[in-house]
């Protein structure tokens, strides 16, 4: 039986060294599947975001030593293009690397393959450092410059940062923000605001890719206004305030992403 567990157990595995990537491997789990047995597109981005949060701890820069110095990386903008959605027990890698820095933005790809290492998903990010203590950008140190090694930029379709949020909404009911919802800056986690949106489609809809502009922050309390239009390529969700500006705004396709 202990050995049953061993090979089930969760495993991580950092590439040290000079290489800039950072990968862990996975099992998909019965919990981050939907109707079908496969991974969910949350799922996904959850599994990428927490890529990114184990290669900044093994570089020493991670959550700690972050709020040592008052400062927080906050996404801007997330790009998801999946290729197709793994099962149930399938093993997966996951894999992440930065590829560029301009002052306080660093931009970060992301894939994960199956047991095969055929790319079955692709991702692009955008992130700013931001200054917790005087409440403003901040410009990465001499340490976060010397860990965090580039990487060429992966090939995949790059889409603009900005979304067209032009044209009619519906209105949707209006969710209230709980504990489960924040994250460890108490601010909603980015994957919740995507929970939120796919709450407002047809769970039979097949994304291919998913787009997400992040504007502002919303806390425990907020209420969080869902606007929904249903467009030619798929459909887009503000998840807004009470005076309509948004928290974020996430666009998701039907598309046939080709590696």
């Amino acid at each position: 039986m202990n050995n049953v567990k061993e090979r089930l157990r969760h495993k991580v595995i950092g590439m040290k060294g000079e290489c800039g990537m950072y990968r862990f491997q996975s099992r998909v789990r019965y919990s981050e599947t939907d109707f079908m047995g496969k991974l969910k597109l949350e799922s996904v981005l959850d599994y990428f975001q927490d890529c990114s949060t184990f290669h900044s701890e093994e570089l020493g820069i991670g959550l700690d030593y972050l709020m040592g110095l008052q400062k927080v990386w906050l996404l801007s903008y997330w790009q998801i293009d999946v290729i197709r959605f793994p099962k149930m027990g399938e093993s997966i890698t996951i894999a992440t690397y930065p590829y560029e820095f301009k002052s306080f933005m660093g931009c970060r790809n992301f894939f994960m393959e199956d047991a095969n290492g055929h790319k079955i998903a692709l991702a692009n990010s955008v992130w700013t450092l931001y200054d917790l203590e005087n409440n403003k950008p901040a410009k990465i140190n001499e340490l976060m410059a010397e860990k965090y090694i580039t990487e060429e930029k992966l090939s995949m379709e790059y889409e603009p940062r900005k979304i067209d949020i032009s044209g009619d909404f519906e209105q949707k009911e209006t969710i209230v923000v709980k504990t489960h919802h924040l994250d460890t800056n108490n601010h909603v986690n980015n994957g919740q605001y995507l929970k939120m949106a796919m709450d407002m489609i047809p769970k039979e809809y097949q994304v291919g890719r998913m787009r997400a502009e992040y504007k502002k922050s919303a806390v425990l309390t907020d209420e969080i206004v869902p606007y929904v239009q249903k467009k030619d390529t798929g459909y887009l969700i503000k998840l807004c305030d009470k005076s309509v500006n948004p928290y974020a705004v996430i666009e998701i396709k039907h598309i046939t992403v080709l590696q």
